[in-house]
């Protein structure tokens, strides 16, 4: 297997890993980090910290506008049409819960809210909340047998009482594509708000809002090669101005006394209190840092890497893979093995995997599974990390079975 990656060397971290004996296989949880990354911090904090926006002094005007200039570039990498458009949260979860509760007033009891049956807890269970708090029903539109959401059953489940649909891009379970574009055709036939949650997407398919047309998308930094803390929820103009505010406090007020308060409209109004400066500088160079590789090369290199993976998985006895993944993870079970057990034996070999339901329990019940193992690449990954993961797969089968 001589598949190399020619961006390993950016990721300081993992030649420390190497030594030590791990093998990293778990970017679907978080990534590694890139040496731009850690410069941008690096400087930020050597260079003197500051509050944004609210300060007169220079250090203060400079650091506003390095987090406005990450605004600038999340909007450029989205394609979004104006920074307006970009909302820092703390992360995808936050960025889904904002729009839970900023969007309540808009819905009725006795309307629709529309999931997928793949979704992440973080793109359910905000829903499912709102839901018993507005007497809503909460809809959920099942898989075919690839993962993927079954539009015939979705045509029949997304009627005129929709007012909402909310679905996960790439699964983190499945590792499959869902078809928004016809998903999203039907949800517009009912005048229903679009939701993506794109954050096990962004990473392997750079986002076009304005091809995919949705109202809202969100995604994590730390997904994204970035830094942890931060995340980004871009929303349509006309779609912005339906949210209420959710979060209250300094930076998001006009004017205010001690019996009434006026809030600023996005982005501005939904980021309350003091941001995650670092990370959203941060955020700015890892992005800069995707935006400078060459697409092509990138998803090559991860599609032939899945492809071994997919391959050394089927050839091994008893080992089952769930679903039919597409892109970059693969996740399995194994006959007669208890997934957390062995995941401690490859955690015991340095092999570093995910065990469990992955935030994601009502499709694993679906699936009538506790959980299973999953084995998740990013662009630094290379064939001997595979080389380590199958021997050591292939030992603790071994001692389980």
């Amino acid at each position: 297997m001589p598949l190399n990656s020619p961006w390993r060397a950016d990721f300081p971290a993992l030649a420390a890993l190497e030594a030590e004996g791990q093998t990293y296989l778990d970017s679907a949880a978080t990534s590694q980090k890139p040496r731009a990354l850690l410069d941008a911090l690096h400087g930020y904090y050597l260079g003197g910290t500051a509050n944004v926006h609210r300060a007169q002094h220079l250090l203060g005007e400079r650091v506003t506008r390095a987090f406005e200039a990450s605004r600038t570039t999340a909007a450029r990498w989205l394609n979004a049409e104006s920074p307006g458009q970009i909302i820092f949260t703390r992360g995808c979860t936050e960025a889904i819960n904002l729009l839970a509760y900023g969007l309540e007033a808009q819905f009725h009891a006795g309307e629709q809210l529309v999931v997928g049956a793949a979704e992440h807890h973080a793109n359910l269970l905000p829903w499912q909340q709102l839901a018993q708090r507005r007497g809503l029903e909460l809809v959920v539109l099942p898989l075919n047998a690839d993962g993927e959401i079954d539009l015939t059953q979705a045509a029949q489940l997304i009627g005129p009482k929709c007012r909402l649909l909310a679905v996960g891009q790439l699964s983190n379970v499945l590792g499959r594509w869902q078809p928004l574009p016809e998903l999203f055709a039907l949800a517009r036939a009912s005048g229903a708000l679009t939701v993506i949650d794109g954050a096990q997407a962004a990473v392997h398919q750079r986002p076009d809002i304005q091809a995919l047309d949705c109202d809202f998308y969100a995604c994590s930094a730390h997904k994204l090669y970035g830094p942890e803390g931060v995340g980004v929820l871009y929303g349509r103009e006309d779609a912005l101005q339906r949210l209420n505010h959710w979060q209250f406090g300094g930076e998001m007020v006009q004017v205010a006394d001690y019996q009434h308060a006026t809030f600023r409209p996005a982005p501005l109004g939904f980021e309350a209190g003091t941001p995650a400066i670092g990370a959203v500088i941060g955020l700015d160079a890892s992005l800069d840092y995707l935006a400078g590789l060459d697409p092509r090369a990138v998803a090559t290199h991860e599609a032939e890497l899945h492809g071994l993976l997919l391959d050394g998985l089927r050839q091994r006895s008893g080992v089952r893979i769930v679903g039919a993944p597409q892109v970059a993870l693969a996740s399995f079970v194994v006959d007669g093995v208890h997934n957390a057990d062995l995941a401690h034996l490859l955690g015991e070999q340095g092999i570093a995997v995910r065990a469990g339901h992955h935030c994601a329990m009502p499709l694993y019940k679906q699936l009538g599974l506790s959980g299973a193992v999953r084995v998740s690449l990013g662009l630094y990954n290379d064939a001997s990390d595979l080389e380590r993961f199958f021997a050591a797969l292939d030992l603790s089968l071994e001692l389980l079975q």
